[in-house]
C-alpha cells in the first residue's frame, strides 16, 4: 500500500513537472506566434488608410500569398520540428545545424516557383473571373511580396533550430523588436516614400530580413550553440530525400487545413448578401486566428518536448507529455470558448461600427465557439504528430476530415439547407471535429516504445553520408 502510494506520489510530481515545462515553453511560443500574426494586421492597418480600393487589392494579394506560399513554406519547415527535436534529444548535437541547412536549402528553391507563380497572379486572377483592375493591381502587389519570401523561408528554419533546444526568449525578443520595425518600416515606405501599398509589402521583406540577420548573428556568436551550430556543412546536402520524403507530408498537413478555411470565404461571396456575409467570414476568420495562436502555442511547445524524449529513448516521458498537454488543451479550450460566448455582442465593435454586421456575428459567435475549441484540440494534438514524426498520417487526416466532411457539410448547410454563413462554420466544425476525433484516438493507441526506437532510427540513419 505504501509503495503504491509513493508510486502515485512520484507520477503526480513528475506529471506537474511536465506542465511546469511545457508551460514554460509555450508561453514564449504564443507571444511570438502572436506578434509574427501582428505583422499582417500592422500592414493592413497601414493599408487600410490609403482607401478601399487599395485594403480590398492588398487583402486578395495577401490571401493568395499564403494560400500559395506562406503556408507551403511554414508547413515544410515545420519537418525540423521533428528532425531537430529528436536529434537533440539523442545529443546528436551537430545534426541540428545540418538539418537546418538542408532545410534552408530545400526551402530556397521552393521559393522559386512560388516567386513565379506570384509574378503571374493578375493572370491567373482574371482566369478566375475577377475584376480585371483589382486582379493587375493585386499582381502589382504580390510582386511586391516577392523578396519577402525568402527570408520567410529562412526564418522558419531558424525558428525550429531554436525551439528545438527550448531557446524561446530570443525568439520573443526578435518577433518584438521585428514588430516595432515593422511598424517603423511600414510608416516610411507607404507615406515617405510614397510606394502606397506597395510600400507595405517592401516592408514585409525588409522587417523579416533583420529578423533574419539578428538571429543569424546570435546563433553564430552564441556560446548556448558551440555544439548545435559548428558552420556550414557539406552534409546539408546530402540525405535530402529523407527530408523530402517528411517535408512534403508535413507541408500538405499544414496546407489543407489552412486552404479549407480559405473555402469559406469563397463561398460566403456566393451567398444573397455577399457584402454581409464576407465582412462577417472576415472578422470571424481573423478572430480565430488571433485565438489559434494559443493553441498554436501549446502545439509547438509539446512537439519539443516529444521530440526531445523520442530522441533521447524516454518513451513514457513523451507518453506524458502528450497526456498533459490534451488535459491543458481542453481547459484552455474551454475557458476561450466561454468567453467568446460572454462577450459575443461586443466584439464585433472592435472591427466595425456596422450594427448589421456585429449583430449577425454576435448570433454566429456561439457557433464559432464550438468551431475554435475543435480547431485548439487539433493544433495542440497536430504539435504531438509532428514531435513524431507522423506528418504524413496528418496529411491523410485532415485530407479526409476537411474534403469528404467539412466543406461538403457545409455545401449542404448553406445552400441546401438555408443556414448562410452559420452553415459554413456548421459545416467546417464536422470537419475540425472529426480530426480532433482521429488525433485523440491516434495519440492514445500509439506504441510509445516503438516511437522511440524509430526516432533514434531516424536520428543515426540521416545523419549518416551517402
Amino acid at each position: 500500500m505504501e509503495l503504491q502510494q509513493e508510486m502515485d506520489t512520484i507520477k503526480s510530481s513528475e506529471t506537474m513537472e511536465e506542465l511546469k515545462q511545457q508551460l514554460k515553453l509555450a508561453g514564449p511560443l504564443c507571444l511570438v506566434s502572436f506578434l509574427d500574426y501582428s505583422l499582417q494586421i500592422i500592414s493592413v492597418m497601414f493599408i487600410g488608410h490609403l482607401g478601399e480600393l487599395s485594403l480590398s487589392v492588398a487583402s486578395m494579394a495577401s490571401s493568395f500569398a499564403a494560400v500559395t506560399g506562406s503556408h507551403f513554406l511554414l508547413g515544410t519547415g515545420s519537418a525540423l520540428e521533428t528532425f531537430c527535436g529528436q536529434a537533440y534529444g539523442a545529443q546528436q548535437y551537430n545534426m541540428l545545424g545540418v538539418y537546418t541547412q538542408r532545410a534552408m536549402l530545400v526551402l530556397m528553391l521552393i521559393a522559386i516557383p512560388i516567386s513565379i507563380i506570384w509574378t503571374y497572379t493578375g493572370t491567373i486572377f482574371i482566369w478566375f473571373g475577377q475584376d480585371v483592375e483589382i486582379s493587375m493591381k493585386a499582381e502589382t502587389y504580390t510582386r511586391w511580396l516577392i523578396p519577402s519570401i525568402f527570408p520567410y523561408g529562412i526564418l522558419q528554419c531558424q525558428f525550429r533550430f531554436l525551439q528545438a533546444q527550448s531557446n524561446t526568449k530570443v525568439l520573443m525578443l526578435s518577433s518584438g523588436f521585428t514588430c516595432l520595425v515593422h511598424i517603423l518600416a511600414c510608416w516610411i515606405m507607404i507615406f515617405k516614400f510614397g510606394l502606397g501599398s506597395n510600400g507595405a509589402a517592401l516592408a514585409c521583406a525588409i522587417s523579416y530580413w533583420i529578423q533574419v540577420s539578428f538571429l543569424a548573428i546570435y546563433i553564430k556568436f552564441s556560446r548556448a550553440f558551440e555544439k548545435t551550430w559548428t558552420g556550414f556543412s557539406k552534409e546539408a546536402f546530402m540525405n535530402l530525400e529523407e527530408f523530402v520524403s517528411l517535408s512534403i507530408p508535413s507541408a500538405l498537413m499544414i496546407c489543407l487545413e489552412y486552404w479549407a478555411y480559405e473555402f469559406l470565404v469563397l463561398m460566403s461571396g456566393l451567398l444573397p448578401n455577399p457584402k454581409l456575409e464576407i465582412s462577417m467570414m472576415s472578422v470571424s476568420l481573423t478572430t480565430s486566428s488571433l485565438i489559434y495562436r494559443i493553441p498554436y502555442g501549446f502545439g509547438s511547445a509539446v512537439s519539443t518536448r516529444v521530440s526531445n524524449e523520442l530522441g533521447a529513448g524516454r518513451p513514457q516521458a513523451a507518453h506524458r507529455a502528450a497526456h498533459v498537454v490534451m488535459l491543458v488543451a481542453m481547459t484552455e479550450g474551454l475557458v476561450v470558448s466561454f468567453l467568446l460566448v460572454v462577450v459575443r455582442d461586443l466584439w464585433g465593435y472592435l472591427f466595425t461600427y456596422e450594427v448589421e454586421v456585429v449583430s449577425y456575428l454576435s448570433s454566429i459567435m456561439p457557433i464559432l465557439a464550438l468551431s475554435n475549441f475543435c480547431d485548439g484540440i487539433q493544433g495542440v494534438l497536430s504539435g504531438i504528430l509532428r514531435g513524431c514524426g507522423w506528418q504524413k498520417t496528418g496529411a491523410f487526416v485532415n485530407l479526409g476530415a476537411y474534403y469528404l466532411v467539412g466543406l461538403p457539410f457545409a455545401i449542404l448547410w448553406t445552400f441546401v439547407f438555408s443556414y448562410g454563413g452559420k452553415g459554413l462554420w456548421m459545416g467546417i466544425i464536422g470537419g475540425s471535429g472529426i480530426q480532433a476525433l482521429l488525433f485523440i484516438y491516434i495519440v492514445m493507441h500509439t506504441n510509445w516504445d516503438q516511437e522511440a526506437k524509430k526516432a533514434q532510427n531516424r536520428v543515426h540513419y540521416t545523419s549518416l553520408p551517402k
